[in-house]
């Protein structure tokens, strides 16, 4: 660890040029004792660096020297890899990784470039995850295990939760891959009936087989992942609702209004009875179902147990 932490502050300098201890002991998050230690042994190593006292002072390299220490480990050319999602990084445990890659990476080249990547970092930010997701929570707690069964080419007993009867299943699967998709992960992996995808906050629990796989050949996960979207948009919306609604109520359906300030009827695609049930109740008074008789029955029975509850 001793080793890893003098090679980072060496290219915290280098990159960054002058930093007071108290800079550094933040940035490696050891106390400022520990990195006087740590410059002492670079110095004793033969590293030309200097330090000063003073309100301008800090340690700093002395002009045009260069490590070449830039070689990245595995771990850490798998973090860059994720360098636009440092909290997917951290999530499967490479979040230190990323942050000396980047340092590498940073360190590596030439100044004009590492300027216009300081000012990129500094100027553009990937934000992925939706306003309304819960992706702020604490990862999955399977999230690693399923990572390392997906490195290593492990198969995996799960069991599972998932939103049609029977529940919970227990199934094996041949993990191909992860997907990050809106702040969450979700697992592609093979079995008896082909691939599928399983979201990883569903799965209960698992247990690593002692058995390798290999992928199927040609298998490509950006592919798989771009054909199961497109599957799922295609059954997303496969029936229709009637529905009369109000200007406000136009506007946030996407509907166009009849543009004489009153209501306007239209055909909306819905995914189920069941799911255009809490997003028509979302809409309150601005929306009146029409058909299909079960969703225009089903909205009425849940307004007047609303009313019910509400005059007790």
């Amino acid at each position: 660890m001793r080793a890893s932490r003098l090679l980072t502050l060496l290219l915290l300098l280098q990159n960054r040029g002058r930093m007071t201890a108290q800079q550094l002991a933040a940035e490696l998050e050891v106390s400022v004792r520990t990195v006087y230690r740590d410059v002492d042994a670079l110095a004793a190593a033969g590293i030309p660096l200097y330090g000063a006292a003073g309100h301008a002072g800090g340690y700093r390299l002395v002009d045009g020297y260069r490590t070449r220490l830039t070689g990245l480990t595995g771990e850490e050319a798998q973090a860059a890899f994720l360098a636009a999602l440092p909290g997917a990084a951290a999530q499967l445990g490479l979040g230190e990784a990323l942050a000396t890659a980047q340092l590498k990476l940073h360190a590596a080249l030439p100044a004009e470039p590492r300027a216009h990547a300081g000012r990129i970092r500094e100027r553009f930010l990937l934000d992925a995850p939706g306003w309304y997701g819960d992706a702020d929570r604490a990862p999955h707690p399977h999230l690693g295990e399923v990572a390392g069964a997906v490195w290593e080419r492990r198969a995996l007993l799960l069991r599972y939760r998932r939103w049609r009867a029977p529940e919970e299943i227990e199934r094996r699967v041949e993990p191909y891959g992860l997907v990050l998709k809106a702040g969450r992960w979700y697992l592609v992996a093979g079995g008896a009936t082909g691939p599928r995808t399983y979201r990883v906050d569903q799965i209960l629990s698992l247990r690593r087989l002692d058995e390798e796989f290999t992928a199927p050949d040609g298998f490509d996960l950006p592919a798989h992942w771009r054909a199961h979207l497109a599957d799922f948009r295609a059954r997303l919306h496969t029936g229709e609702a009637l529905v009369r609604v109000t200007a406000e109520g136009a506007r946030r359906l996407g509907v166009i209004p009849s543009g004489e300030g009153g209501w306007t009827q239209a055909r909306v695609p819905i995914e189920s009875v069941e799911h255009a049930h809490g997003e028509f109740l979302r809409l309150g008074a601005e929306i009146e179902v029409l058909s299909p008789p079960e969703l225009r029955d089903r909205i009425a029975a849940t307004v007047r147990t609303l009313a019910a509850r509400y005059q007790e």
